[in-house]
């Protein structure tokens, strides 16, 4: 099976190697990366080849969301190194940026057996661990063979994934015979799991690190981050932020603005395209649509923006602007993407509408709904009406920002069950720890 699957990757890496080709082209990506996707970290990258905990974090949201281990982790293993891989360019910059602790951070190799052990002969990791479902069979099986400690963290099966997953799950379930631990972020993904083959010894429902990765604002804290220097808004002046947005979003956002703008002539509109390839085109879509545009890159600071458009053509400042907001659109659910992180700006006690999309945040998404901290919209007639209802409703926004930023702050508490888990597997150097309660179906 795992030679059906190496044979299966080689041709799909030959398929779309002309993409990458063109991208390496035409926005110089993937080309500087390209000798540690192959297993060619630097010789300074472990000089004495000390052991290690690898952590890997496909990108930005993940990488995030490791902030809420990396210092607990290197302050339980001070003997241990900590690395931190991503998959994308634009999660190796958030990770360089955002994550503090780690002593390196390098692109994820390629997911052939040769390749992971030059990788692994580097790294020299005593626990590999993987952000929500980055399974990669030939590592895992590698890891399995040199006694490595591998554990899933803040895992979760979408209803998207499981069908997919159960098309294979003979090869999977041999597959996940290779993984020690599952921190699952629900008991709907745990019981997925299970269904698909996991141990449920293995099996622990800690909830969603995501709500731990995210940093409280303090009442007390003094002065503000140098970001909002660039954004002097007057604090009447109407904002829309319009979040990690895919093609076709954007476009429905600004009709929706439009209508804001005959009502409220001062407001203005922050979109955030997930891609940066695509930052271009956002900009030329609100041009064309008659607003005064400028790119984030463009702002004097200290001064308020005399645009009625800001496009933010920058990695890892989406978070911090959403305090700006009076009203979000969170992106990739209106298209069919699965949604994106809410808990963003939902600490900042902001009002959330997002599309009918969110099955990479279903929990989370329904649980806001229920709580009336969020508003799902079917359509783009739907989002026009919302975000110019929420502009003009201030005591609305209010209670659904509360209700938003009460929820944050009851969920927290997944980063200690998670770390009691990876200590069952990896003793503590003081040998504190604890016990985490398997996952049992209840029949």
């Amino acid at each position: 099976m795992y030679l059906a699957y190496s044979l299966l990757t080689l041709v799909v890496f030959i398929v779309v190697s002309p993409y990458f080709l063109y991208q390496a082209i035409r926005f110089k990506k993937y080309t500087p990366s390209l000798g540690q996707r192959l297993g060619y970290l630097p010789i300074s990258f472990n000089v004495d080849l000390d052991p290690s905990i690898w952590i890997h974090a496909v990108s930005v949201g993940e990488a995030l969301t490791a902030r809420a281990l990396a210092a607990d982790l290197k302050a339980r293993y001070p003997r241990l190194r900590l690395f931190l891989s991503t998959t994308t360019i634009a999660g190796q910059q958030v990770a360089r940026q955002s994550v503090q602790r780690v002593d390196a951070v390098f692109y994820f190799p390629f997911d052939f057996a040769f390749i992971i052990k030059r990788t692994l002969d580097v790294v020299k990791p005593q626990l590999f661990i993987m952000m929500e479902t980055e399974i990669w069979p030939n590592l895992l099986r590698l890891c399995r063979k040199r006694g490595v400690k591998t554990v899933m963290i803040n895992g979760r099966i979408s209803s998207r994934s499981y069908p997919r997953y159960r098309l294979i799950r003979p090869f999977f379930k041999r597959v996940l015979a290779d993984i020690d631990r599952f921190c699952m972020q629900s008991e709907e993904s745990a019981r997925r799991l299970i269904d698909l083959g996991a141990d449920p010894s293995r099996v622990t429902v800690t909830g969603s690190l995501k709500f731990d990765s995210l940093e409280l604002p303090s009442p007390a804290s003094h002065g503000k981050p140098r970001l909002l220097r660039f954004f002097r808004m007057s604090a009447a002046r109407p904002v829309i932020v319009a979040g990690s947005t895919f093609r076709g979003e954007e476009a429905a956002v600004l009709r929706a603005f439009s209508r804001v703008k005959t009502t409220m002539p001062t407001a203005v509109a922050i979109l955030a395209p997930r891609q940066p390839e695509r930052f271009a085109e956002a900009e030329r879509l609100a041009r064309d649509a008659g607003f005064a545009t400028i790119r984030r890159s463009e702002l004097p600071i200290d001064a308020e923006p005399r645009a009625d458009v800001i496009v933010l053509d920058s990695i890892g400042e989406l978070a911090q602007l959403y305090q700006l907001a009076t009203a979000v659109f969170v992106g990739g659910s209106l298209v069919d993407h699965g949604g994106h992180n809410i808990l963003e700006p939902a600490i900042f006690g902001k009002p959330i509408v997002f599309g009918p999309y969110m099955q990479n945040f279903k929990e989370i998404a329904e649980a806001f709904i229920a709580n009336g901290a969020a508003v799902c919209v079917q359509s783009e007639r739907e989002l026009d009406d919302e975000l110019l209802a929420l502009l003009t409703d201030p005591v609305r926004r209010a209670r659904m920002g509360a209700a938003a930023r009460a929820l944050v702050e009851a969920n927290r508490g997944a980063k200690e069950k998670t770390l009691a888990s990876i200590a069952e597997l990896v003793p503590r150097a003081d040998g504190a720890g604890g016990r985490v309660r398997p996952f049992r179906l209840v029949h």
